[in-house]
């Protein structure tokens, strides 16, 4: 099987249940969106979380996905930047427990937070303070971090550091690593686009994006945007939630529907999905099994708050992955 390493911010999830969009609005928070906050907003949001049940995990969107392709066995590599404290140590124990192998730059700033909103109707919204994780540098990039892997994914929050994202696909491309990105989020994509155009023309081969990142992207309806995506990359993905994913490669396009599952938490479906997608193709699968590896963990993970499923489960998606 082939090597794969994700560089991603390196945040710990706190996740919380709402009764309804208000504390959104009160906080706000534009609901499905991800913000990023600064210190001074940072009691506020505190404030608000502790009056509500909460869980934590490791996070990050890289972060999920190198979860994901653990789980499955890859035994991935995650490289990103903690702080000296309790969280940054959660992070990394927490990663390796799992079977990630965390590569860590440390810094003098706190470790990294995405607080999660998840309303009734299973949307996720972020408040993301990013800390440590956002200081990572160019220069804390090695060549030693990507040797001996094949495929480097990089998560789309990242994309405003360009001089990182840029030394990144340039250390990747010298090894050989053929280079993967998610869109990350719509107002990103909206923030970024140019820099995205230019990423995707000079240096990513496979480009995942859902419905509204395709539309911030293209200007068109998914299954348009799919072809402009196909024009610039090797493969190009785009997730249509329930509706399932439409994927282009080599000039052919493949529909994956889904089976109806029990939204309980968004939270890290995207990023389970490009997990089990990657594994496919760590394995040298076609296009239509690795969207139905992708669709597979997605439809799993939106069924339990946050990314943590019991190994039982796991078993569940490896035994069916085998037998597909």
């Amino acid at each position: 099987m082939k090597k794969i390493l994700g560089i991603g911010n390196a945040l710990t999830d706190v996740l919380a249940r709402v009764e309804d969009e208000e504390v959104l609005d009160v906080l706000g928070l534009p609901k499905g969106s991800m913000q990023l906050i600064d210190e001074a907003r940072l009691p506020a949001i505190r404030e608000a979380m502790s009056r509500m049940t909460v869980s934590r995990a490791t996070g990050g969107s890289a972060g999920n996905t190198m979860l994901a392709l653990a789980n499955l066995g890859a035994a991935p590599r995650f490289v990103g930047k903690i702080g000296d404290d309790e969280t940054g140590r959660f992070f990394a124990d927490n990663a390796a427990a799992k079977g990630i192998e965390p590569v860590l730059v440390q810094s003098t700033l706190p470790s990294g937070i995405a607080h999660t909103f998840i309303t009734p109707d299973g949307e996720r919204t972020f408040a993301t303070f990013l800390g440590a994780a956002g200081s990572m540098q160019a220069d804390d990039l090695t060549a030693e971090m990507f040797a001996g892997f094949d495929y480097l994914y990089i998560e789309g929050y990242l994309v405003q550091n360009h001089a990182l994202i840029l030394r990144a696909i340039e250390l990747a491309k010298q090894q050989g690593l053929k280079v993967c990105i998610d869109l990350a989020s719509y107002n990103i994509v909206a923030a970024e686009h140019d820099f995205f155009v230019e990423l995707l023309t000079n240096g990513i081969d496979i480009v995942f994006a859902n419905e509204e990142e395709a539309r911030a992207f293209a200007g068109t309806e998914p299954e348009e945007a799919l072809g402009q995506l196909a024009e610039l990359c090797e493969i190009a993905v785009v997730k249509l939630g329930g509706r399932g994913s439409t994927v282009m490669y080599g000039g052919e396009k493949t529909t994956f529907g889904c089976n109806k599952a029990t939204l309980v938490d968004t939270t890290g479906a995207g990023d389970f999905y490009a997990g089990g997608f990657m594994y496919g193709l760590l394995q040298g699968w076609d296009m239509e099994r690795c969207a139905f590896a992708g669709t597979l963990l997605a439809g799993h993970v939106i069924q339990t708050i946050g990314t943590t499923l019991p190994e039982e489960e796991w078993e569940e998606i490896r035994a069916c992955l085998a037998n597909e």
